[in-house]
């Protein structure tokens, strides 16, 4: 007797946890390797002209790396529908993991009703994963932008 057969949607906890943890080590590793890159990207940007453009430059390839990342975790997921046989083909188990995730839904792509938790719990996984990247972004923002502002008299001045 397997207590994962046994208990409702067991299976899909069983492999949905592994597989958000997993995604998100894999987003923060990413996301700290991209902020590393960006800040001494930006370092050099900062002190030459036309600051705009250049912070497009690096904000544009900052973007580009995030949705690579995006993508390696869903080709995660997908590879994982595809090893439970819970998707036939890899188009469709990629089409299915990016709806998930990204809560666009997935057209007429179903999962069996045995691992229907488990593509619920993707979308759970992918509202960790984009709210992790909107604190990102965040953050590069504000690492810029105090930078470029004149610095304050009030703070030099004597009393």
């Amino acid at each position: 007797m397997n207590v994962l057969d046994e208990t409702p949607w067991g299976s899909d906890w069983a492999w949905s946890l592994p597989l958000i943890l997993l995604n998100v080590i894999i987003h923060v590793f990413g996301l700290a390797f991209i902020y590393d890159g960006f800040t001494v990207l930006f370092r050099e940007v900062s002190r030459k002209r036309k600051f705009m453009f250049r912070f497009a430059a690096v904000m544009n390839a900052a973007v580009f790396l995030i949705v690579a990342l995006h993508g390696i975790e869903a080709i995660t997921w997908a590879l994982a529908y595809l090893t439970l046989g819970a998707i036939p083909d890899v188009k469709s188990a990629m089409l299915y993991s990016l709806g998930a995730m990204t809560g666009f839904g997935t057209g007429n792509i179903a999962l069996a009703p045995h691992w229907q938790m488990m593509g619920v719990l993707q979308s759970l996984a992918g509202v960790l994963l984009f709210g992790l990247t909107t604190a990102f972004m965040f953050a590069m923002f504000q690492a810029v932008w105090p930078s470029q502002q004149p610095p304050d008299d009030r703070s030099t001045s004597t009393r």
